[in-house]
């Protein structure tokens, strides 16, 4: 018995040792791409594909501190960025993102707002004033209508038809669109499939022949094996992981209680909740037009075509 038990005991060490080695952190987790950008080789090979320059010709990065205080609520939907100073004063702003937040197009103009404003005191003149780029790689489609995975935005003088300065700049990486038919610079798509890596086998691979991407792979694997920065991993990934949660449960609560106020309105003016079912069904079934449907059942166009598209999402 104590024989079996033992071999049991064993079977179990070999089985848990084997999960620890195939384990490796996720560079999609914000805290993780943020821990692998500390190394300044892995800056620096970065940063040089998003400028379109040799890493040779990038004498030094300089990691910030963070100047730019993002609200506990941020972090708490999954947004961590890295500041970073070159040598020539140009300023980049770097945040991994996991899933899209409400205004996000204003937020981002903010922040690279506030960081080309924050390079000068009152008194200095205006000529100090240094490039400043916003990269946001995100974990969620922004723009779904193209295959553009990634995409720089400039100021842009309409009248002229070109560019009306270079010293405020965006770039948006969309690592989603990599499963589709995506379209942009191979070496920036290089660095995206590694950011998107699922498992060891996936990021070695990627990683091969790319002496800045190999080192990133590298201290991956390193900060896999370290208890302490294993545990920090989880804890934020399961704290990104119950924030989403909590997000689809209250859209899911939001599209019932639109149901049901819907249906109460419908009821309101005279029609049961089954009459507005078969219009809803003929006009799904084109017997019936959008307009026809509406006036039978005494709403506007506008309240029918909402009230249908509840319902269909209350069945999902």
């Amino acid at each position: 018995m104590r024989k079996i038990k033992r071999k049991r005991k064993t079977q179990n060490k070999k089985r848990q040792t084997a999960r620890n080695e195939d384990f490796i952190m996720k560079p999609s987790v914000d805290w993780c791409f943020k821990e692998l950008m500390r190394n300044p080789k892995t800056r620096k090979g970065f940063i040089a594909v998003l400028l379109q320059v040799k890493p040779e010709e990038i004498d030094e990065t300089i990691l910030l501190e963070n100047e730019l205080p993002k609200e506990a609520e941020e972090e708490k939907q999954g947004i961590l960025d890295v500041h970073v100073c070159l040598a020539d004063g140009v300023q980049i702003d770097i945040e991994m993102q996991v899933f899209y937040v409400e205004y996000w197009d204003e937020r981002l103009l903010f922040y690279l707002s506030k960081m080309y404003a924050g390079q000068i005191k009152a008194g200095e003149s205006y000529s100090i004033l240094k490039k400043c780029i916003q990269v946001s790689v995100l974990n969620f489609e922004r723009f779904p209508d193209d295959d553009f995975c990634y995409r720089t935005v400039h100021f842009w003088d309409e009248m002229a038809g070109k560019k009306y300065t270079d010293k405020l700049e965006i770039q948006i990486l969309e690592l989603p669109k990599l499963q589709k038919k995506a379209s942009g610079p191979e070496d920036v798509m290089e660095w995206m499939r590694f950011f998107r890596g699922q498992n060891k086998e996936e990021l070695k691979e990627v990683a091969k022949g790319n002496e800045y991407l190999e080192g990133a792979y590298e201290d991956l694997v390193k900060m896999s094996l370290d208890e302490k920065k294993r545990l920090q991993y989880e804890a934020r990934e399961k704290a990104i992981l119950d924030y989403r949660s909590n997000m689809e449960g209250a859209e899911k609560r939001g599209f019932q209680r639109g149901v049901k106020r819907g249906i109460t309105q419908g009821i309101e003016r005279g029609m049961t909740q089954g009459e507005q079912s078969t219009l809803i069904r003929l006009y799904r079934k084109n017997r019936l037009t959008l307009e026809e449907a509406a006036e039978e059942a005494k709403m506007t166009v506008e309240e029918f075509r909402k009230l249908a598209e509840l319902e269909e999402h209350s069945m999902e």
